[in-house]
């Protein structure tokens, strides 16, 4: 009987190479998802120390986060800026927005593969074409001081080249009426304006249509009407979460920031 088995050797190596190619695709799904770095970004008038607490939460609770310098220039040249800094960041991102901070990350996750869920925080959430001063109806949404009455408006070489702060005195009923007195103050004194064709500038296409959002809604902001929010968030079939802060809920509730990040990365498993 002829016994030479030669003819098998290609059908082995076949298989063999089969079975070497499907290795890595059975440990991939097997092995747990990778960690979200959680990213934060801030409105006007603020800057990124507002975050300081809500981080140390996070990274004592093992989490990456980190905050990113809003240029506060406009939305689509602070939304480049953001998401050019987003695509350096390595794994899926949970992207969380304050104020106008939401109407950047709006714009800056868009068809951005990375950015897997976005958090707005007693934010605007604006649909293309909106921009921060029409988007929240005042006649519909009253309840603003943020507004002429309240807003300092200083050239730099035009009106056109203009800044936007709150007026020190009002700030803390504005911006940060449940903040230490002394707090408040600092941060008036410390506010990054905004540059004044920001409050004019269209947004594009939203990024909350194509990715999950969450929203937390801030029942005591007199920046941003809380009726308002609650609008903006149901148009984006954003998971909604309230608490009684004023507009700078980052630094009088971080732990409410610090939950509803954690909700959203959460939800992450389930995708």
């Amino acid at each position: 009987m002829n016994t030479n088995h030669s003819w098998h050797r290609p059908l082995l190596a076949a298989a063999m190479a089969a079975a070497i190619a499907l290795a890595p695709a059975t440990a991939a799904a097997d092995s747990p998802p990778q960690a979200p770095t959680i990213v934060f970004v801030h409105g006007a008038f603020a800057d990124s120390s507002g975050w300081d607490a809500t981080i140390a939460d996070l990274r004592g609770r093992g989490y990456s986060a980190l905050s990113l310098d809003n240029p506060l220039r406009g939305v689509a040249y602070d939304a480049a800026a953001i998401r050019a800094a987003l695509q350096s960041i390595p794994g899926p991102i949970v992207l969380v927005g304050h104020s106008y901070g939401g109407a950047v990350i709006t714009n800056a996750a868009r068809d951005l593969p990375n950015v897997r869920s976005l958090v707005y925080v007693g934010a605007f959430v604006p649909d293309a074409g909106e921009n921060i001063t029409t988007v929240v109806d005042p006649i519909r949404y009253p309840g603003a001081l943020l507004g002429p009455a309240t807003l300092d408006i200083r050239p730099r070489s035009s009106l056109i080249d203009a800044d936007v702060y709150i007026k020190a005195q009002d700030f803390p009923a504005v911006f940060a009426a449940d903040v230490a007195p002394t707090v408040a103050a600092r941060m008036a004194a410390t506010q990054h304006p905004l540059a004044l064709i920001a409050q004019l500038e269209p947004s594009g296409p939203p990024a909350w249509r194509t990715l999950p959002s969450w929203d937390l809604i801030t029942l005591d902001d007199k920046a941003i009407p809380p009726s308002g929010q609650e609008f903006m968030a149901a148009r984006a079939g954003a998971h909604i979460e309230r608490v009684h802060s004023s507009h700078a809920v980052m630094v009088s509730h971080p732990e409410a920031v610090t939950a509803i990040v954690l909700d959203a990365v959460a939800a992450l498993d389930q995708q």
